[in-house]
């Protein structure tokens, strides 16, 4: 039996994710509009930590200042009664006609000013809420056309837009940062910015690139045929992991947003074992929001909502089991060692050598035993299987 979720899990979800009323762009809704109110504490009750949420999502496009300020306040008496977490939120730029071709990268400079202003009014709302994370996913920063989009500028345009909010957050003292959010494509053509590496060499152009990390999706990297768990790990690498989006996925295809170990559950436990048990050789450690960006099946009613909520949940709590049995069984460590992935973290050069050393040593290469070292194997389908039997339950 998988025991119950507690706050202590860190777990959370978008408003977007249970308040799905699974519209698509073939069918109408099969679900009715649910309150936000509601969701907070459904989810409180299922024992979710935190809630994130697109400020669309709480407060309806057009409204008033004064209908806005009226169901912000009813949000955080939500948060108050039930001790569920604002902790990350984000700025609605792909929905309403005025983004179609991007908020910041729009090739009509009205639109982008307009994009900077309900993204900072959201920071505003994002730091009086405690959030600690403020993810920014351009999902319209693109094209379907190469001769659309001049890249060279709306690459400039993008950094301008992006370092103006990271100069805002630190003038106004907040305590926040901003993660970007890769995705290679969908609804645009092609998205600015697809993948984890795309956008670390990005962030490294910025002047305010300190405060600016990732929050990768799980479905954005398979869906490119990229490993998730090697992109969390390179960003964890570069100090850029500030948040996790997980859900799944089935292989390449459009963005489905499974229930989390519902697409590639080795993947998942692979995952699960980096954030809780960290790299076999020591290195940073992540320790923010286990984050469920998913949406319940099209072909779920209201109850199924909250069964499949619960159970992105129960999934992460048996591979957080497996994956502490995993790294704690005597044989998985001297497979470690067998295939030398502890070897790995001793540095190519000694302490105190020098290059020059290597090439005076005929032992690294006139000498060396190619042909002899070549034979040997490493083992590495032992290892994996061992993984696959702890994933199983069946060690």
């Amino acid at each position: 039996m998988v025991r119950t979720p507690t706050p202590d899990d860190k777990f959370s979800f978008g408003l977007w994710t249970v308040g799905w009323e699974a519209r698509d762009q073939f069918g109408d809704a099969s679900r009715p509009h649910l309150d936000p109110i509601e969701s907070v504490r459904r989810l409180a009750d299922l024992g979710a930590w935190g809630v994130t949420f697109h400020d669309d999502d709480l407060v309806p496009f057009g409204s008033s200042d004064a209908d806005r300020d009226r169901i912000i306040a009813d949000f955080r008496k939500v948060l108050d009664e039930t001790g569920v977490v604002c902790e990350m939120v984000t700025t609605n730029t792909f929905s309403h006609p005025i983004f179609k071709d991007g908020a910041f990268t729009s090739n009509n400079r009205e639109v982008r000013r307009y994009g900077l202003r309900k993204v900072i009014r959201n920071v505003d709302l994002a730091a009086e809420l405690g959030a600690e994370t403020f993810v920014m996913w351009g999902g319209r920063e693109g094209a379907e056309y190469d001769g659309a989009k001049d890249i060279n500028a709306a690459l400039d345009r993008y950094r301008e837009g992006i370092d103006t909010v990271a100069g805002y957050i630190k003038d106004q003292g907040y305590d926040l940062r901003i993660a970007i959010e890769p995705k290679p494509n969908e609804p645009r053509g092609d998205i600015l910015l697809p993948t984890v590496g795309h956008a670390l060499g990005f962030i490294a152009e910025l002047e305010h690139g300190d405060i600016v990390g990732l929050n990768p999706e799980v479905g954005h990297e398979q869906m490119a045929g990229l490993n998730y768990t090697s992109g969390i790990a390179q960003a964890l690498w570069a100090g850029k992991l500030f948040h996790i989006d997980l859900n799944g996925q089935r292989s390449i295809k459009y963005d489905q947003d499974l229930v989390f170990g519902h697409g590639d559950l080795l993947s998942a436990f692979f995952t699960v074992d980096l954030i809780e048990n960290g790299f076999v050789g020591g290195g940073p450690r992540y320790d923010g929001p286990r984050h469920f960006d998913y949406k319940p099946s099209r072909t779920e009613d209201v109850d199924g909502v909250w069964v499949s909520a619960a159970a992105n949940m129960s999934t992460y709590i048996v591979l957080k089991e497996r994956a502490a049995a995993y790294r704690a069984d005597p044989e998985v460590q001297a497979a470690f060692e067998a295939s030398r992935v502890t070897e790995l973290a001793v540095p190519t050069l000694g302490a105190d050598e020098k290059l020059s050393d290597v090439l005076a040593d005929r032992a690294t290469f006139e000498d060396f035993d190619v042909d002899a070292v070549a034979e040997a194997g490493y083992a590495f389908v032992a290892l994996n299987q061992l993984a696959v039997e702890h994933a199983l339950g069946a060690r």
